[in-house]
């Protein structure tokens, strides 16, 4: 089982198209938040996380291009999938 982080741009999007979009992307499991031992940390806006998926990278970008697509089809979003081997991440503000 795999790990993903997903970046998911809308082009000529508003914030009612993100809210949209963060709805449809949960309920096909992606989360706006990682969990730790330590607590949650939030993603930054239209960043997603998937956990424990059988899927590989390309299924996982097909699959959150159609569902950005559902959002707001033209024009055709842009989706960035990494597959995670480990994730280390800074809270601090800055």
């Amino acid at each position: 089982m795999a790990d993903f982080t997903v970046r998911v741009e809308l082009h000529d999007a508003g914030g009612d198209d993100y809210a949209d979009l963060h709805k449809a992307m949960e309920r096909h499991g992606y989360t706006r938040e990682i969990k730790t031992a330590r607590g949650t940390w939030q993603l930054p806006t239209a960043e997603y996380n998937l956990e424990g998926t059988s899927m590989e990278a390309s299924e996982v970008r097909d699959e959150a291009l159609e569902i950005a697509k559902s959002v707001k089809p033209k024009p055709t979003p842009w989706i960035l999938v990494t597959k995670s081997q480990g994730r280390a991440w800074s809270t601090e503000k800055i």
